[in-house]
C-alpha cells in the first residue's frame, strides 16, 4: 500500500528498495521425512547398556592399577633412606613478629 503513494508522502528517498521476490518463512510446521532406521528396542538398548558399563569396569580397573603403581613410585621416592638421618626443622621468627596461638589453645593469662 505503501509503494502506491506519492513518493512525498511514503517512503523517504533513501529507503532501500524493495526486493523483488518476498521473503520466504522457514517451513515450521512441516514435518521432517520418516527415519531411514528404526530405533532400538529394549533389548538391543539393555545390550548396548551393558557393553558400555563393561568398557567402563575395565577402564576404572585399568585406571586403579595405574594409579597405585604410581603411588608405590611416589612413596618410595618420597620415604628417606633409613641410613639417613634429617635435622630436626627449626623455625626462626623475625624480630617484632607477633605470634598468635591456634584457635582453641589455651593461654597463660
Amino acid at each position: 500500500m505503501i509503494d502506491q503513494m506519492p513518493s512525498e508522502m511514503g517512503l523517504p528517498k533513501d529507503a532501500p528498495v524493495r526486493p523483488v521476490t518476498p521473503y520466504q518463512y522457514p517451513a515450521v510446521h512441516d514435518m521432517p521425512p520418516p527415519r531411514a532406521t528404526a530405533p532400538m528396542n529394549d533389548e538391543e538398548q539393555f545390550k548396548l547398556e551393558k557393553e558400555l558399563r563393561s568398557a567402563r569396569d575395565r577402564q576404572e580397573a585399568q585406571e586403579g592399577q595405574k594409579g597405585q603403581k604410581a603411588h608405590a613410585e611416589t612413596v618410595k621416592k618420597a620415604a628417606p633412606a633409613a641410613k639417613e638421618k634429617s635435622a630436626p626443622v627449626t623455625e626462626k621468627q623475625p624480630s617484632g613478629a607477633i605470634i598468635v596461638p591456634p584457635a582453641g589453645a589455651k593461654t597463660n593469662p
